[in-house]
């Protein structure tokens, strides 16, 4: 091999070389690689060039690669693809667009559509795209279609920050003087009704085809009034016909037999008109909290519900008053009976005291 071609690089020798090739899922690289072995084995550069496949010169390129790069150098470099055709600045805008939503008075739609966002990148910056380019810029820039959850049009966000910000201290300050010293519980508490007005869910389908679900048109229902203590992984839950002040109460007592013995718990809840009703009687060791007006976000039994009807109650046909009783009872022991489940859907960092 003449001094043109020399390999200066020792980090590897001629065994290393071979067992970097058997490991590389480059097959042109692995070659390379064992090219490069047998020049360092005293193959001259011939023989080592047509035993894989490549001319003298070649392999004069590849050795001054391996010299100033190491392994890295014999991999193919990777081709830069067609040049973008929307800037760095326009991309951005794409996104603060998206995150922005439509005005339906100015852009006719409620929500984007790729073909909208075509439309509206012509006319900004006069750039054609494909809908499915902008499809791909959209994921490029990691968004995709997502389901929205609701929001009252009443929400007051901020007022919801303040009451996570400032938790522990309305906890404390509602708290009556025998229970200050206590150990504190946070429970959260709300009711679902369940009835013969089912819901649906999603189900694995082929592409491009509608499965069909059944679904009652009766009208029988009752109620779950449940709660959960994230902390502890604890519930307690009751499967009534009416949701109403001696409803409440009920559960009410219900929860006051769950909490530990010696503590007290920091019931947090919406303000229904039966959860604030002057005769609701309130257990010793229970005190309400109560949650912003329009904040169902802020109670994770909200999310129970939705687990629960995706779960155990969507699609489901109930025969009568007494069956949506009995599934009821069921699906709360489906997931009272899973205490990691309890932690993963009801936990809140916000929803701590210091007792």
């Amino acid at each position: 091999m003449g001094a043109g071609i020399a390999i200066t690089r020792l980090d590897l020798t001629a065994s290393g070389l071979r067992v970097a090739a058997n490991r590389a899922k480059d097959v042109s690289a692995a070659r390379r690689m064992l090219c490069l072995a047998m020049v360092l084995e005293g193959s001259d550069r011939r023989t080592a060039a047509e035993a894989c496949g490549m001319d003298r010169q070649t392999l004069r390129d590849w050795v001054h690669r391996y010299n100033a790069q190491g392994l890295p150098g014999l991999y193919d470099l990777k081709r830069p693809g067609p040049r973008p055709k929307l800037t760095a600045e326009q991309t951005a805008e794409l996104a603060r667009l998206v995150e922005a939503g439509p005005d339906p008075a100015h852009h006719g739609v409620v929500r984007w559509r790729r073909v909208d966002l075509r439309d509206e990148l012509k006319r900004r910056f006069g750039v054609a795209l494909h809908e499915r380019s902008v499809g791909k810029v959209l994921a490029k820039l990691g968004y995709r279609r997502l389901s929205v959850r609701p929001r009252h049009p009443q929400t007051d966000e901020e007022a919801q920050e303040t009451f996570k910000k400032n938790f522990a201290a309305t906890v404390a300050a509602q708290l009556p003087e025998h229970a200050k010293h206590k150990p504190i519980e946070i429970w959260f508490q709300d009711e679902a009704r369940i009835g013969q007005q089912g819901t649906l869910t999603r189900v694995w389908a082929k592409r491009g085809t509608r499965p069909r679900a059944p679904r009652d048109q009766r009208y029988e229902w009752a109620y779950i009034f449940g709660a959960v203590c994230p902390q502890r992984r604890a519930t307690a839950a009751l499967v009534l016909p009416t949701a109403n002040t001696e409803a409440m109460a009920l559960h009410l007592a219900e929860i006051s037999r769950q909490v530990a013995p010696g503590a007290h718990a920091a019931l947090v809840f919406d303000g229904a008109g039966y959860h604030v009703a002057t005769k609701l009687p309130v257990p010793q060791n229970i005190t309400l909290v109560g949650l912003p007006p329009y904040a169902p976000e802020l109670n994770p039994v909200e999310n129970v519900w939705e687990y629960l009807r995706g779960n155990k109650l969507a699609i489901t046909v109930f025969a009568n008053y007494d069956d949506i009783v009995d599934k009821a009872c069921d699906a709360w022991t489906f997931f009272a009976n899973d205490p990691d489940r309890i932690a993963s859907i009801t936990t809140r960092s916000w929803a701590t005291v210091t007792s």
